[in-house]
């Protein structure tokens, strides 16, 4: 362009997308100083306004750390400039707070350990003019936790808070062809798919009974299309009249997939005991389960395995018949997202509060007109606030009750209640295979410490899904959440989120799309 250096930040805005790419920081002062000649302060000025960092999560595989002998050898110069950086940034501290050497340590780049570790967010946020969370409750926490002292040193209106957004374009208008036509239907247009706001006139709609009808057909059609699917993947038939609960997403300890086959565990163990004509009164229910493990990842493995040896179990039960059905969707991908999602009865967002940064599978199955039932932790919260809590099951205990949870289990071991006991005695007297395989699932909640507080919140979880099925019986009642959710999740578009970045982080404007002849 002919145009300065300086004036890089003005023409390009770079997103750390959590720690992954933070080298990045390392690298454009090399190119700034090295390649183009720059001064350090010239340099640095530019970086931090080039760069902005978004944190997703406070677990720790997104909180990297890089051991210094490991770049050292292979990025001597970006370790180099590592090591000046944070230099120069503990210098500024110090003559803002004098003396504070655990400050000092606290918030150093270089983690004094051995070997010395990289800590990549520390860098991250030095390196950015900005920092975001991905839902209000997560950037609150981040705030009070990780980066406590950062905002004493820089400011609290560097660290700011971006909710997610997922595309109506891809998430409704594709995935859901019926439900959108009834959506265009409700608007006048098309236009909802590029100003979610419009889909707020679904509710002038809420009682004209056609409507209502054609609503539930929709969902019918993709239960449907979802029991076609899970018959040719797995070889499972499922009844599309069922109540379809949906799990789907990573396989991870926080995510709680342990808590729901558990909870599934306990429905068998009822339903063994009631008499045929008691299990004709149930709801009818479809747990589906998808997601990938870490290739490392040895407990979310387990529970895997768990969810197959449970429902090869359930699923041969001629007594229990299509009461009851366990399905493992295998290969679980964005393709099979598009088909899973659409057909939710309810979807469950159960992570332990504090832990989910936000999710956004949360957003689509509400936006497919399906319910949540989850705890109050990430996005699961702004949902509610959107769409009202009487739309959301929620269950469980609150972010800030959690730690002190988490004392008191370490140091006790406190017996579990009937339900989550019944779970615990099915599996170890090998109804679901080799009770070996499985009790280092239960060892860690009852021996473990139970981090992420499953014994805590299954009483709870137990009487929340008995509000689903109560709901659930009222179909008029159903129907009327499904279509009010959908009507109000404006809020969660990604193109509200992206306009917020654009304006408050990349400082860019809107630019019209020229005619090109095509």
């Amino acid at each position: 362009t002919g145009r300065p250096l300086s004036e890089l930040p003005d023409l390009a805005a770079i997103q750390l997308n959590d720690t992954h790419p933070t080298l990045g920081v390392p690298e454009l002062m090399r190119i700034l100083i090295d390649d183009e000649g720059l001064s350090w302060d010239e340099a640095w000025d530019i970086t931090t306004r080039t760069f902005a960092f978004t944190n997703h999560t406070i677990l720790p595989e997104a909180m990297e750390k890089w051991p210094v002998p490991m770049l050292d050898k292979i990025l001597p110069r970006h370790m180099g400039i590592i090591y000046d950086i944070n230099l120069f940034f503990l210098q500024k501290v110090e003559k803002q707070f004098p003396g504070d050497r655990e400050l000092l340590s606290r918030i150093s780049i270089i983690e004094e350990t051995n070997p010395q570790q990289v800590r990549m967010a520390f860098l991250a946020c030095v390196g950015s003019h900005k920092v975001n969370g991905v839902a209000a409750i997560h950037s609150d926490i981040i705030k009070q936790t990780i980066f406590k002292d950062f905002v004493r040193i820089q400011g609290v209106d560097k660290f700011i808070n971006k909710t997610n957004g997922v595309s109506p374009r891809r998430w409704m208008n594709e995935c859901n062809p019926d439900m959108s036509d009834l959506i265009t239907e409700a608007v006048g247009d098309r236009s909802w798919v590029n100003d979610l706001t419009k889909v707020k006139q679904l509710e002038d709609r809420i009682e004209d009974v056609s409507f209502r009808e054609r609503w539930w057909a929709a969902k019918q059609k993709n239960k449907e299309r979802l029991a076609e699917y899970i018959l040719t993947t797995t070889g499972i038939k499922v009844s599309a009249h069922a109540l379809f609960d949906v799990q789907v997403k990573r396989i991870h300890e926080y995510k709680r997939q342990l808590m729901n086959i558990f909870s599934v565990i306990y429905r068998y163990h009822l339903l063994k005991q009631m008499s045929p004509e008691q299990r004709e009164r149930e709801v009818p229910r479809v747990v589906i389960f998808a997601g990938k493990a870490a290739s490392g990842y040895w407990v979310a493995k387990q529970v895997i395995k768990l969810i197959n040896s449970v429902a090869e179990v359930v699923n041969s039960d001629e007594e229990i018949g299509d009461v009851l059905k366990v399905v493992f969707i295998p290969d679980y991908s964005v393709t099979a997202a598009e088909v899973i999602i659409p057909a939710s009865d309810i979807s469950q967002h159960i992570s332990t509060a504090g832990t989910e940064a936000s999710g956004t599978s949360n957003m689509k199955f509400v936006l497919n007109g399906g319910i949540i039932l989850g705890t109050v932790d990430g996005a699961n919260i702004e949902i509610g606030e959107e769409i009202g809590e009487e739309q959301i099951f929620f269950f469980g205990c609150l972010a800030h009750e959690v730690e002190d949870f988490r004392h008191y289990l370490r140091f006790n071991q406190p017996k579990p209640d009937a339900a989550l006991q019944t779970a615990f005695d099915m599996i170890q007297r090998n109804t679901f295979g080799d009770a070996q395989l499985f009790q280092p699932l239960i060892d860690a909640i009852m021996r473990g410490g139970d981090v992420y507080l499953l014994s805590v919140d299954f009483p709870s979880y137990i009487e929340a899904h008995k509000a689903v099925e109560e709901a659930y019986r009222n179909h008029d009642e159903w129907v009327t959440k499904s279509i009010l959710s959908v009507a109000r999740m404006a809020k969660f578009s990604s193109d509200r989120s992206i306009q917020e970045y654009a304006e408050e982080v990349w400082n860019i404007e809107p630019q019209p799309v020229l005619n090109c002849g095509l």
